[in-house]
């Protein structure tokens, strides 16, 4: 409940003070607003905001700039603060990303870079009697909010399977839950499965011995993606926040002991609850740390909204990728 409770508060307000004005910086410097979600699938995220605590921003050293850190529960609600022009900058998943492109006719959203691969998996509850596709059908599956990664992907996995299903019905039962308000669901039986990035996915594996159906550790899972004002605006902090990504994207590769020490700290900080070692190293041992965009993986992104029903057009996609 106090996990539950912090989270679903820690979004509101941040989306209260995210529609807010920028106030002119009292030590001139630019201020960047930086969005993420309490996601493993967000490693370089939790790092860099976790150093901002301590007082050792990443970004702030190599930007010369500020960083205001604003805490989202999935993507379509970042794309929804960048069109508010209240959201520079986010780590962010794929399928929010392609829809608000499309939705802009291509004028909104470029992608700077990639962040990390798979860490993401469609889980079972025990005593839920799924072992295959087919019996989904009639069952209630989270995905942490409509139109976001996992449920564009859980749409296009339940649709290549046979099942129908529209935004609000169908053969099986989509609700949108809050990550965090997934295990008390299980618990309580009102939730047969989730289709769910990590740390979520492992925490149903050890609170409540969920099984994974399906494994997702392929797909460009998180990227790094800006306004296109920000791009257009101000393009020298933009290529260096890109040069600073990649830094912290190897460097992670490089001191994965210290990294999973500021993970914790940021994770505890987000569900104020320290989250267990077993949970993190799993978690992490699902996820690819990359600084590249798969391409591959946008185009198959692409195919799969269009089979969830949430693409019907979408430009050319060259122009979502700035040239820095």
């Amino acid at each position: 409940m106090k996990t539950r409770y912090f989270l679903t508060t820690l979004f509101a307000a941040s989306m209260l003070v995210s529609c807010g004005k920028q106030e002119p910086a009292a030590n001139g410097k630019p201020t960047i607003r930086f969005g993420h979600f309490p996601n493993i699938t967000h490693v370089q995220a939790l790092v860099a905001h976790q150093l901002s605590r301590q007082g050792k921003g990443w970004y702030e050293q190599r930007l010369g700039a500020n960083i205001d850190w604003f805490i989202y529960n999935a993507g379509p609600s970042a794309t929804e603060a960048i069109f508010a022009r209240a959201l520079d900058v986010t780590y962010i998943g794929p399928s929010p990303v392609l829809n608000a492109y499309s939705k802009s006719k291509g004028t909104e959203l470029r992608v700077l870079a990639g962040a990390a691969n798979g860490g993401s998996a469609l889980v079972v509850r025990p005593g839920a009697n799924i072992k295959t596709a087919a019996d989904l059908k009639g069952k209630k599956i989270a995905t942490p909010q409509l139109g976001n990664t996992q449920d564009v992907q859980l749409r296009a996995y339940l649709a290549d399977n046979g099942f129908k299903i529209t935004q609000t019905g169908g053969d099986v039962f989509i609700l949108p839950t809050a990550n965090a308000d997934q295990l008390a669901l299980f618990q309580r039986g009102e939730l047969d499965a989730s289709w769910t990035p990590e740390p979520w996915t492992t925490r149903l594996e050890l609170e409540v011995g969920a099984q994974i159906l399906v494994d997702d550790r392929e797909t460009n899972v998180t990227l790094l993606a800006s306004s296109a004002a920000f791009v257009k605006e101000q393009p020298d902090l933009a290529k260096k926040l890109v040069a600073a990504h990649k830094e912290l994207t190897q460097w992670i590769k490089d001191h994965p002991a210290e990294a999973k020490v500021l993970i914790k700290a940021e994770l505890t900080e987000l569900m104020k609850a320290t989250p267990k070692d077993e949970l993190i190293d799993k978690a992490l041992s699902r996820i690819v740390i990359t600084d590249e965009v798969s391409r591959a993986s946008l185009d198959k992104m692409v195919i799969s909204a269009q089979k969830a029903g949430f693409l019907k057009e979408i430009p050319a996609l060259d122009q979502l990728f700035p040239k820095l």
